[in-house]
C-alpha cells in the first residue's frame, strides 16, 4: 500500500533516502560517518519545510513494514526547500560554501529520490512508486514530471525509459554526471 509518509517513518525512510543517493548523501552531511548521515536525513524527514521532509514523501508498506520511498515535490518551491536544509548544513556540518546546482527545471514537479528496500526489490514496488509520484503531480496540477538518474545506472535509466521518461540533457550535479529525464 502506498500512503503519505508520517514522521515516525524516519528511521526506515531516512535509510532508503541515503541508498537513492549513494555518495551524494556523504557529501551532504560532510562525512564518511554512516551513523552521522543517517542521523542527518532521520532529522530532516522528521521536520517540515525543507525538500526530504515526511511532507513530500510517499512510502511503501507491507505488513507495517516500509519497503520502498519516494520523495518529490514542486521545483518551484525548490529554493525554499532547499533552505533550511542548506542552513544546517553550513552551521553543522561544515558547509559554509556549499550551494548545489539546481537539479531540477522551471516547472517540473520532481521526483528527487526514489527507493525501495534490497530485500524487496523485483516485486514492482519501484514502478508503483512512480506511477504514485506521476499522479501524485497530476493531482497537483502539473503536467510535467523530473528526475536525475547517473548515467551509468543503466537498471534505473530502463526503468524511467518503460515509465515514459525521456531523456533531455546531461546535467552535472555535485561533481556527478546525470542525465535528466522528463515524463509529459
Amino acid at each position: 500500500m502506498i500512503r503519505k509518509a508520517k514522521p515516525a517513518d524516519a528511521e526506515e525512510v531516512a535509510q532508503l533516502i541515503i541508498q537513492a543517493m549513494g555518495n551524494l548523501a556523504n557529501k551532504f552531511s560532510n562525512t564518511d560517518d554512516t551513523i552521522a548521515t543517517l542521523s542527518l536525513f532521520k532529522y530532516f524527514f522528521s521536520q517540515t519545510d525543507n525538500q526530504y521532509s515526511y511532507e513530500n514523501t510517499l512510502v511503501y508498506e507491507e505488513n507495517s513494514q516500509i519497503l520502498g520511498s519516494i520523495n518529490a515535490y514542486d521545483r518551484g518551491k525548490l529554493l525554499e526547500l532547499r533552505k533550511n536544509f542548506l542552513d544546517h548544513l553550513a552551521h553543522h556540518n561544515g558547509l559554509t560554501n556549499f550551494n548545489p546546482e539546481n537539479e531540477t527545471q522551471s516547472g517540473e514537479f520532481y521526483l528527487d529520490t526514489i527507493s525501495v528496500n534490497p530485500n524487496a526489490q523485483g516485486k514492482g514496488i519501484g514502478k508503483q512508486l512512480i506511477d504514485a509520484g506521476i499522479n501524485w503531480a497530476k493531482e497537483l496540477g502539473h503536467n510535467k514530471v523530473g528526475l536525475l538518474v547517473e548515467i551509468d545506472n543503466e537498471k534505473a535509466l530502463k526503468l524511467y525509459q518503460t515509465k515514459g521518461f525521456e531523456i533531455q540533457k546531461e546535467k552535472k550535479f555535485i561533481g556527478g554526471l546525470y542525465y535528466h529525464m522528463i515524463y509529459k
